[in-house]
């Protein structure tokens, strides 16, 4: 059976992946980003696009009432909206930058989760529903230049754990996908923040000596999003080829 799933940061990267691999599998879609969505345009019925900022609940709040407007429903949603700033040693980091990250890669998981789980438990299926957020290599790693990132994915997946004990008995589930060096455009500014021409060579850091596609990243948040998936509430799984910086 067909299910419907939210998905922020469905622009471009690992949410548009996300997005074509739900849509592969026969689901339908709501594709949430502050950006154009040229990559997850469809001219089938299964996907509608909603123009919105992470940051702004309410606007959140007017996709899931779109999902449950034209299908009835909200069956799972996938918070991988997310920016990447940094560049310096803590002490020289300036507070624009954590505040960024704070209210988009934080507070934008925490607001989606806000917005969608009443709708997840609302919904005919609840024993079924999954939230998952896309956090990091970064939420389990000091990654060199990017402490408040570090503190960002951290912080996503203790939400994540915290949901997951709100969520207790209710048959909704929550997990984390933590991506490793994945060829995104995020990728493409951390490599710049290191003065990096190339992303490739990000390849030294995981086990599998190469960069992963974000389609490989969307395949494992596509099966959190499955019913089958139910084991892995409150845990994270680590997508990330093994990394090892």
């Amino acid at each position: 059976m067909s299910r419907v799933v939210l998905v922020t940061g469905a622009a471009r990267g690992i949410g548009a992946a996300t997005v074509r691999a739900l849509l592969a599998r026969g689901d339908r879609v709501v594709a949430v980003d502050q950006l154009d969505m040229t990559d997850t345009k469809d001219d089938s019925d299964q996907v509608t696009s909603c123009r919105a900022d992470v940051r702004d609940r309410e606007a959140l709040a007017a996709a899931v009432d779109l999902a449950l407007e034209k299908w009835g429903r909200l069956d799972a949603a996938v918070a991988a909206a997310a920016v990447i700033a940094g560049g310096r040693p803590l002490w020289e980091t300036p507070d624009a930058d954590l505040d960024l990250l704070w209210d988009v890669d934080v507070k934008g998981v925490w607001n989606t989760a806000a917005a969608t789980v009443p709708a997840l438990l609302a919904g005919p299926d609840p024993a079924g529903a999954r939230f998952v957020a896309v956090a990091s290599a970064a939420a389990h790693h000091g990654l060199h230049h990017l402490a408040a990132y570090n503190a960002a994915k951290h912080a996503v997946v203790g939400l994540v754990k915290g949901l997951a004990a709100d969520l207790v008995g209710t048959g909704v589930t929550a997990c984390a996908v933590s991506p490793g060096s994945t060829r995104t455009p995020m990728l493409q500014a951390t490599a710049a923040l290191y003065g990096l021409d190339d992303v490739d060579a990000f390849a030294a850091n995981q086990l599998l000596r190469r960069i992963l596609e974000p389609e490989e990243v969307a395949a494992t948040i596509a099966f959190c999003c499955s019913r089958e998936a139910v084991a892995l509430n409150g845990s994270v799984v680590q997508a990330d080829g093994g990394f090892a910086p």
